[in-house]
């Protein structure tokens, strides 16, 4: 992947990097929120990007 475009997704619960994504930062200016599973919480969770 490459590293400009590269994002982490952290959980609003637990608060741990749980996945890592692409974004296109020149069409998407806003923070990206997502349904993922979380495995320490063993549930989908709101993932939100971080910085």
């Amino acid at each position: 992947m490459s590293q400009d475009n590269l994002i982490k997704m952290e959980c609003t619960n637990c608060h741990r990097v749980n996945y890592y994504s692409q974004k296109n930062k020149k069409t998407l200016k806003n923070r990206l929120e997502l349904s993922k599973f979380c495995r320490w919480d063993k549930k989908h969770q709101v993932h939100k990007e971080t910085k």
